[in-house]
């Protein structure tokens, strides 16, 4: 084993031949963007493969949130959680939306049901949970509340591509759910994003709102944007997909030595491993908890003094930066749960080609200070 720098994530890349046969079809139908045949042909292939109906490309997840909440004509305020890649919560402000946090489930890390009806008002028309680090939000007990209060529910499912639940795909509940492929993904189309929905004619509406609001060449009745993804970016996806379930299988044989090598550490907390098909091992968050001898702060800078990159993913929280602080829902007071999650949670290295050498490597540095 090198001692080369060892990232939080790294691309998963499939062989490049694969990928320039991809760019030279490219080139010789000298279509590049617009619903070109890669694009067409991606979203089909995602559709069978997620097991959901309609889904609509996108060139980033963040433009598919700001589209989605478009789509639903939200307004007023939305429910979400701070706990977040702070994306979450700029979608809402660039529709003119307010963010009001509610906390977290300190066990899943996901938007506490629990908490929700109490920040309902007459401005409520939505809530916007996000399904951390792939795990599945209750989504049962959420739309439950939803359709007591009339309320729209939004996924942030930025991380929960191939993700199932008790029924079948996670993406399929609430009105909409939107993915990302941004490159640190566990799939990815160098950028882009994707809008999982629930029947045609939603996503024609999308696809038009995505598309500057064109109905046709010459009618324009909608103020779209431009969010449509390339036929390189969708190439690169279709190569991905034929390597997703090797790519997957690779992150969970991380993350299981991950929990073997781990466990007998004292004040490092993994989240718990249901042992069923609920997760994509999108990431490896671990809990710096109080009766570990260093802090989070000083096992980050430890690992990286050992060219190990952890992130602290997600901190601060949302509500702590400048643009959210002074909303009477930013509060620390109500948002407990969040904040000790934040100033303890780590994320380690993850990737399909992640050596079990490196592995061992890392966590030899954490177990140097945390003895068993």
């Amino acid at each position: 084993m090198s001692d080369k720098p060892i990232y939080v994530t790294q691309p998963f890349l499939p062989p490049l031949e694969e990928f320039t046969a991809y760019l030279e079809r490219i080139w010789e139908n000298k279509t590049l963007t617009n619903g070109g045949p890669f694009h067409q042909q991606l979203e089909k292939a995602l559709c069978e493969y997620l097991g959901v109906n309609h889904i609509a490309l996108f060139n980033n997840g963040t433009i598919a949130l700001i589209t989605a909440l478009q789509a639903l004509k939200i307004k007023g305020e939305v429910i979400t959680t701070p706990y977040s890649f702070v994306a979450t919560a700029h979608s809402l402000l660039w529709n003119g939306i307010e963010p009001v946090f509610v906390d977290i489930d300190p066990n899943t890390l996901n938007l506490d049901p629990s908490k929700i009806e109490a920040a309902i008002t007459s401005k409520t028309t939505a809530i916007m949970p996000v399904h951390c680090y792939g795990h599945p939000c209750n989504v049962e007990a959420i739309q439950e509340i939803a359709d007591r209060h009339n309320l729209k529910v939004i996924y942030d499912a930025a991380h929960a591509f191939g993700v199932d639940c008790h029924c079948g795909s996670v993406l399929n509940h609430g009105d909409l759910s939107v993915l990302s492929f941004h490159a640190t993904k566990v799939f990815n189309t160098f950028e882009g994003g994707a809008i999982v929905c629930p029947d045609a004619k939603t996503k024609r509406h999308i696809d038009q709102l995505k598309n500057f609001g064109f109905v046709d060449e010459v009618t324009v009745d909608v103020a779209g944007i431009n969010g449509k993804m390339s036929e390189v970016n969708a190439a690169f996806g279709l190569v991905q997909l034929n390597h997703i379930d090797a790519a997957l299988d690779g992150r969970k044989k991380v993350d299981t030595l991950y929990r073997s090598l781990l466990k007998d550490v004292v004040g490092i907390k993994c989240l718990e491993d249901t042992g069923k098909k609920v997760a994509n091992y999108s990431y490896f968050p671990i809990l710096v908890e109080q009766d570990y001898p260093l802090t989070r702060d000083e096992l980050y800078q430890k690992l990286k003094d050992c060219n190990i990159y952890a992130r602290r993913y997600f901190y601060p929280l949302i509500s702590q930066f400048p643009t959210y602080k002074n909303l009477n829902s930013s509060n620390s007071k109500n948002l407990l749960n969040a904040l000790d999650a934040s100033e303890k949670v780590l994320c380690l290295p993850i990737y399909p080609d992640l050596e079990n050498g490196e592995i061992k490597k890392i966590v030899n540095v954490i177990n140097k200070d945390g003895k068993s």
